[in-house]
């Protein structure tokens, strides 16, 4: 951002743009939950490796058959522990599904995880696990699109900076992909809309809190706190 701006004659510091990330990505992520649109009970699961100046983190992310993003979580390790609260969160959020079969890789943390929530009831007990190396492909390339806006980013270093990053890289991935209700792929318009709309309520909040905020409309619902969105 720093170099883009610098060709259009602005000069700026990255710390301003870094701050400006940590403090809407989280506003935009929580924004792009309630209203996102339903999936199938198909679903996939992958867990591909985030670069960092320490240690490298992993990002767990599920999606359905048709590519849609149920839900993503960051660890700092790559165990069962992490595959099953990914797992829970998903079974949590109101837009899926009950899953009718679950495709992973042959990581061997998934059918303990699998086992913990049979046996407390959260999944149920006719959803397969389906293990294969090329199964799930398609939640497998869905991940190049979130590590083409990590990686030019040379590392990150604490574990809640990469958290608060990846959230908006997923939320705006999940606009781009017309998962949201109200709102198509090709509706660029109304995407950049909802991205702005959120960063300068953010921002206000930020750097002046006692100032009234201003209602905005979207999806027919005005909204004044983007907390209530």
């Amino acid at each position: 951002m720093e170099e883009l701006l610098r060709e259009r004659g602005v000069w700026v510091d990255h710390t301003p743009v870094f701050r400006s990330v940590q403090r809407c990505a989280p506003a935009l992520e929580q924004r792009c939950r309630p209203p996102r649109k339903a999936i199938n009970d198909s679903d996939r699961m992958a867990e591909p490796s985030i670069k960092s100046n320490k240690h490298g983190y992993d990002l767990y992310r599920a999606g359905d058959s048709t590519g849609a993003t149920l839900d993503f979580l960051l660890s700092a390790t790559r165990d069962a522990d992490a595959a099953e609260r990914c797992c829970r969160q998903v079974l949590r959020d109101a837009h899926t599904r009950t899953p009718r079969v679950l495709t992973v890789d042959k990581n061997a943390a998934y059918p303990p995880a699998c086992d913990a929530l049979q046996q407390d009831s959260t999944r149920p007990q006719t959803c397969r696990l389906r293990q294969g190396k090329y199964l799930n492909n398609r939640i497998e390339q869905d991940h190049r699109l979130v590590k083409r806006l990590v990686n030019p980013g040379l590392g990150v270093g604490a574990f809640h900076t990469a958290q608060r990053t990846i959230q908006g890289d997923e939320a705006r991935h999940m606009l781009h992909k017309g998962q949201l209700a109200g709102i198509t792929q090709a509706d660029v318009r109304a995407q950049n809309r909802v991205i702005n709309q959120i960063c300068g309520l953010a921002a206000e909040r930020a750097f002046c809190p006692a100032f009234p905020h201003t209602p905005i409309t979207f999806c027919n619902t005005t909204v004044s706190d983007p907390q209530q969105c």
